[in-house]
Formats: structure tokens, sequence, C-alpha cells
């Protein structure tokens, strides 16, 4: 099973290391500390919408564009699940 805030933090992890920006710059733009954001990627912490919205616009990212990846990675981990009818 999936975790929605491991997925969020595998995102914004994905935007900070793709742009070439440190933990700590992030953390300063975004007004959080370092440790929130190293805890929120590593899906430990699931941010509020207000964090979650910072830690975005600190990376140039609008939050829909975060929820559209979150949406793929959730569904790259999402199972089907057959079952089987018995018809007598």
């Amino acid at each position: 099973m999936a975790l929605v805030r491991e997925a969020v933090g595998l995102t914004l992890r994905t935007a900070r290391t793709t742009q070439g920006r440190t933990l700590r710059d992030v953390a300063r733009a975004a007004r959080v500390s370092l440790g929130y954001l190293s805890e929120v990627e590593r899906g430990q912490k699931e941010a509020s919408s207000e964090l979650l919205n910072a830690i975005c616009a600190a990376l140039g990212l609008s939050l829909s564009q975060v929820f559209s990846d979150v949406s793929i990675e959730l569904s790259r981990h999402e199972s089907v699940t057959l079952t089987v009818v018995d018809a007598a």
C-alpha cells in the first residue's frame, strides 16, 4: 500500500534534486525548518496544505502539478485486485 505522504515526499525531493537545490536552500525559501522539510521528503511527516503550498512555491511548482505527479506515483503502486464470483 502506497501512502500519500510518501508519494508527496518523493515528488518534492525529485523536484528539488532535479533543480540542483539543497534542503537548506528550499527550507529557507519556504520558511520551514530544514528538519521538517527533510521529514516531509522522507514521507515521515504529512505537511499541512499551507506548508505544502509554501514548499511548492519555494520550488517554483504549482500545487496542481505536484498533486498530478503524486497521482502518477500512487498509480504505480496500486495493484488491481480481481474478484472471482461464484456463478453457482
